[in-house]
């Protein structure tokens, strides 16, 4: 039997002959690809980030930037001892060797004798600060020293309880956290994936090679953030993100692969010949999805924000991995032991998809009922967006067993509010007016003046409340207001906050008109249609908009919150809502390709519009359905370890996978489509002549007479 591709794209063809000729090949590539992944790219882990809100030419940055060029002062780390008096004679004495012996230590600049300094001992007397100042101009490793050695000796003070985080340990401390979640949320995950796809396939060869595959996308993820590493900084954030997403689009592509390797098995004997068309097929609805998801977080790359750069352009990757990884390893797998996965079940006419097919024709006929109920109820369930902020957030946002937050959580119990809050700093350049200066130092009655070398001065004002509440941000706005033409700039990390602020105002328009503009053009380039894009991106919009709306009534008011572990902190972290909208708009593309290339067989099949989405959705429901599921339960998992963004972005992805999988695609798709009928399809003669000529669309290889044997 001839084994040559069928009609399909070149590029798809060539992979397909590639893996099935040469499948040990291309196995033994993807297994020194998993080395690399799994032993280089785990370094990533100790070059993790916590400088979110940097913006490269924002005013803030800039300032920062030139204080470390002029300022000798470096970082600083803090410590807190707590649980007995502080005024006990033998505590005393040990926190004032400990304080003689860090200040001996190389790179460190000062430390102040708690006892004497105002503000150091809690009014309660059960509680006392350390902060621990260290010379600028470190390099990396003289600074990791420094502080591994300052931190040992005050560890070595016997109290119940001795917490030191801030500076650069906080990176540090939360990389170790990142990496213990995603080790517990892996552990979580595979189980029960492998267990939900020991129930949808029935065997245990089919159920493990999705697991395969997503076990390729978590070495992805790391190795593209390890190599990301080199050139940028890498957010705390990225870890969890790119490693749940990996795993879940893996499972994703793998499932719709091989329902189609079993589907193509019913229908020939030949493994090879079933590989070529399960690649020709579905491996066309994983190439464009994986288009579409990338496509959807290049919107990332259109902020200067170098977290949001570099998360795009992560996460991008590590979707190419899963694409390549579900085109080339998984055939090459089927090819080597396809023969021994049964097919598909032939189920007698109308059996099979038959709750889908009932919830498409439902919807079809009610269509106007359907429109009627669920876009007003998904609206309502996006009212919140209106109100949403966005923070930087502060330790409240990390789990209580990190050091950071025990840090947090005890200097607020025995301390005054405000304490430990970085303040808005004020660059005070040569020029500028004295009463300037004098004004903006009576904004703060606690503000500090040092001068600097090349006559800079600089003023310190400890904001009202938190870092990034409305007190520090407005007191941002007000020193700016002050300033006039004087040579005054504001940093710190209430003021990146209000300049990140603007820089999103500033280029969401435009990132929201790239996606939506590439999106539109690879639907275009897939069905032909110039309506099916608009519809699509309208309905993804709403089930977007409802997962957005409940992640703000949960963590930013506090609903339900505790069931999660989580807090009401009267905001979002200023990372989750870009990269909630950026990646789940890509995987609800996911899910309409899946549906779109079935209805597209049958309508070529057929003819009969109609006809054709009940068909769509009747072949593709299941898919659709389990992989959302799947889906799901990675995000789940990922939402153990109890880190707010991270608690804020899982529930976020959940929630529109979820809506987007059930309610938008298996209701308000046919809803629309029958409402739309014949027209769907339409597009203006000249776009068709260029989709006839350019545009890829899913083909289905001529079938050979049904082989009904299951040897």
């Amino acid at each position: 039997m001839s084994t040559d591709a069928p009609p399909g794209g070149t590029v798809l063809s060539a992979l397909a002959r590639t893996a099935t000729r040469r499948p040990l090949t291309v196995i033994a590539l993807w297994v020194i690809f998993l080395l690399l992944g799994f032993g280089l790219g785990t370094g990533v882990f100790g070059r993790l980030s916590d400088n979110v809100p940097e913006v490269p030419g924002t005013e803030s940055e800039a300032a920062a930037q030139y204080l470390d060029r002029v300022d000798p002062a470096g970082e600083s780390i803090t410590a807190v001892v707590e649980g007995t008096a502080v005024s006990d004679p033998g505590l005393r004495a040990q926190v004032e060797r400990a304080v003689a012996e860090v200040r001996e230590v190389a790179g460190v600049a000062a430390v102040p004798d708690p006892y004497e300094t105002p503000g150091l001992l809690a009014e309660d007397g059960r509680a006392l600060i350390i902060p621990v100042a260290l010379e600028g101009g470190l390099d990396d490793d003289a600074e990791e020293r420094t502080v591994d050695d300052a931190t040992d000796r005050i560890k070595a003070i016997d109290a119940p309880e001795v917490h030191v985080s801030g500076g650069p340990l906080l990176g540090l401390q939360i990389g170790e956290k990142a990496q213990e979640d995603v080790k517990n949320a892996e552990l979580i995950s595979l189980p029960v994936v492998l267990a939900l796809l020991l129930v949808v396939f029935g065997g245990l060869r089919s159920a493990a090679l999705p697991l395969v595959i997503a076990v390729s996308g978590i070495a992805g993820a790391f190795l593209a953030l390890f190599l990301f590493s080199e050139v940028t900084d890498i957010s705390v954030y990225a870890i969890q993100v790119t490693t749940m997403l990996g795993l879940g689009l893996a499972v994703d592509y793998a499932l719709l692969m091989l329902v189609r390797f079993r589907e193509e098995r019913r229908n020939t004997r030949d493994v090879t010949e079933a590989v070529h068309r399960t690649v020709a097929a579905a491996g066309r609805t994983v190439l464009f999805s994986g288009l579409t998801v990338a496509v959807s977080l290049t919107g990332l790359l259109v902020f200067p924000s170098v977290f949001l750069r570099s998360m795009g352009l992560a996460v991008a990757a590590v979707v190419v991995v899963d694409m390549l990884a579900a085109l080339t390893l998984l055939p090459a797998l089927l090819t080597r032991f396809g023969g021994k996965i049964p097919p598909a079940k032939v189920r007698p006419e109308g059996e099979e998809g038959r709750v889908f097919a009932r919830l498409a024709r439902f919807s079809a006929r009610n269509r106007i009922a359907v429109l009627a109920v669920l876009v007003p109820a998904l609206l309502v369930l996006a009212l919140p967006v209106v109100g949403m902020r966005i923070n930087l957030g502060d330790a409240q946002q990390l789990p209580s067993s990190t050091e950071a937050r025990q840090l947090y959580d005890t200097v607020d119990a025995h301390f005054p509010p405000g304490t430990g809050v970085s303040p808005v700093t004020v660059v005070l350049k040569p020029g500028t007016d004295q009463s300037t200066v004098d004004r903006i130092q009576s904004l703060s009655p606690r503000a500090e003046t040092r001068d600097v070398p090349g006559g800079i001065t600089v003023v310190e004002l400890p904001p009202p409340g938190s870092v990034d509440g409305d007190g520090a941000t407005d007191l941002v706005e007000r020193v700016r207001d002050i300033r006039g033409d004087d040579p005054v700039e504001v940093t710190g990390p209430a003021a990146r906050l209000v300049d990140f602020r603007a820089m999103l105002a500033d280029r969401a328009p435009w990132a929201a008109v790239t996606v939506l503009a590439g999106i539109f053009l690879l639907l275009f380039a897939f069905t032909g249609s110039v309506l099916i894009p608009l519809r699509t991106i309208a309905t993804t919009l709403l089930s977007l908009g409802a997962a957005l709306g409940a992640v703000v009534w949960v963590f930013q008011d506090g609903h339900l919150a505790g069931l999660l572990g989580a807090e009401g902190l009267g905001a979002l972290s200023l990372t989750a809502p870009p990269l909630i909208i950026a990646i789940a708009f890509g995987l609800a593309m996911d899910y309409e390709l899946f549906i779109l290339a079935r209805m597209r067989e049958a309508r070529r099949r057929t003819g009969d519009d109609q006809e054709a989405v009940v068909t769509g959705l009747r072949r593709s429901g299941r898919v659709v359905t389990c992989a959302a599921l799947l889906l799901a339960v990675v995000f789940g998992a990922f939402m153990t370890g109890g880190f707010s963004p991270i608690l804020q972005i899982g529930l976020g992805l959940t929630l529109a996978v979820l809506i987007d999988a059930t309610v938008v695609r298996m209701l308000l798709v046919p809803a629309t489509m029958a409402l739309l009928g014949r027209r769907a399809w339409w597009a203006p003669k000249p776009l068709r002549r260029v989709h006839d000529r350019f545009g890829l669309s899913e083909e289905e290889a001529p079938r050979p007479p049904r082989v009904t044997t299951h040897a």
